[in-house]
């Protein structure tokens, strides 16, 4: 693949794949697990990134030059170009699959015995792939931030957050910047950034091990989510600007930090299952838990997130909307009393017993209207 043209301020060259590497701080990579040798690399790229499909389209189609890879040298001061390796960091994905379609010994090491055959002319195509080469990681961050965390082929939330803490920490772009130049409209550098930081001082300073967590999923925006809101920065004496420093939650409330995360994430070395199962309505439940100290309480024993939130709302509240769900219930019943009762004396006896309840808390209501 004899290839080399410019298109604007795009430089488009051919390079030979064994020159090619995998971006082990790729923020989707790194997000799987800690850094790892490239064939550990390939083994996550075809066991979590849905290799197989992007390699059928491939393996029918060739690799499309219009798609090339974009790529810094990992060792900028080399001057011989023969010498030169490169890091792919956008197309791990495509890089993985050329590497697999053309190297048998890889295939079976990593088990990809579904991927297709390819002729000898489509591997001796693919030997050489299509890249634009840039000077470093920190020249393509604003690519990526549009691309990734706000634009079009966008990454999970953590590995979001991720990225935006190395172009924030190793190349100083303040966070206002970042959200600017992606076109963030809804603070979502932010919000995410600020779960970043709380999630990496509870690794830090507390016994927290996202590893350690019950769901195989870590559900990253469970946690930035919260820390948005009031309620949670109070309970960890943070305030929206201290809680975008590093550990900006005070040694005093490092406990509270812990307790947190295991309520969002759970611990299997404690046997606990995290209170958040649904962001909606879980979130919201416990938001209103932690600012009632009675309810609070109720929690930390061993009480259910339902039942903590139920004591949360206070008995005013309970009553008048137990008597809300009653009418609705009721409401469900008249609509099917015709098709739905077949007039046995049981559920007569059911209803009898419910108006006489309903009889005893009118007469009760009615007593204190009295008082």
């Amino acid at each position: 693949m004899a290839l080399k043209y410019e298109h604007k301020q795009l430089v488009i060259k051919s390079i030979d794949v064994d020159r090619l590497l995998f971006d082990e701080d790729n923020p989707r990579l790194s997000a799987i697990g800690d850094k790892q040798s490239q064939d550990a690399l390939v083994q996550v790229l075809w066991d979590e990134m849905a290799v197989s499909e992007v390699a059928l389209s491939i393996e029918a189609n060739g690799y499309f030059e219009e798609e090339p890879l974009f790529v810094v040298p990992k060792h900028p001061l080399e001057k011989d170009e023969k010498k030169q390796k490169y890091i792919v960091v956008e197309g791990n994905r495509r890089l993985a699959v050329v590497k697999l379609l053309i190297d048998a010994d890889l295939r079976r090491a990593v088990k990809a015995t579904d991927l297709p055959k390819i002729s000898a002319q489509r591997r001796k195509d693919l030997e050489q792939l299509p890249v634009s080469v840039y000077p470093d990681k920190k020249s393509l961050w604003e690519y990526f931030g549009f691309r990734h965390v706000n634009g079009p082929k966008e990454w999970d939330s953590f590995s979001k957050a991720a990225y935006i803490a190395k172009v924030r920490r190793e190349w100083d772009i303040p966070l206002d910047e970042i959200a600017r130049k992606i076109g963030d409209q809804h603070s979502t550098v932010t919000r995410i950034y600020r779960g970043f930081v709380l999630l990496e001082q509870a690794e830090k300073k507390t016994d927290f091990d996202r590893d350690d967590r019950i769901a195989n999923r870590f559900h990253f925006s469970h946690l930035y989510t919260a820390a948005a809101e009031k309620e949670f920065q109070k309970f960890l004496n943070i305030d929206p600007e201290r809680s975008l420093q590093d550990d900006p939650v005070p040694k005093s409330h490092l406990p509270q930090l812990q307790e947190l995360m295991v309520w969002l994430f759970g611990s299997k070395s404690e046997a606990k299952s995290p209170v958040v199962e649904k962001q909606n309505p879980h979130l919201g439940y416990l938001k209103r838990v932690i600012g009632n100290k009675q309810a609070l309480y109720a929690l930390r024993s061993g009480i259910s997130l339902q039942r903590a939130h139920e004591i949360s709302l206070g008995d005013a509240r309970r009553f008048q909307e137990a008597l809300i769900q009653v009418k609705c219930a009721l409401q469900a019943a008249k609509a099917t009393v015709t098709t739905g009762f077949a007039g046995d004396t049981d559920t007569c006896g059911m209803m009898y017993g419910m108006l006489d309840i309903a009889k005893s808390i009118s007469d009760e209501m009615y007593q204190k209207t009295r008082a």
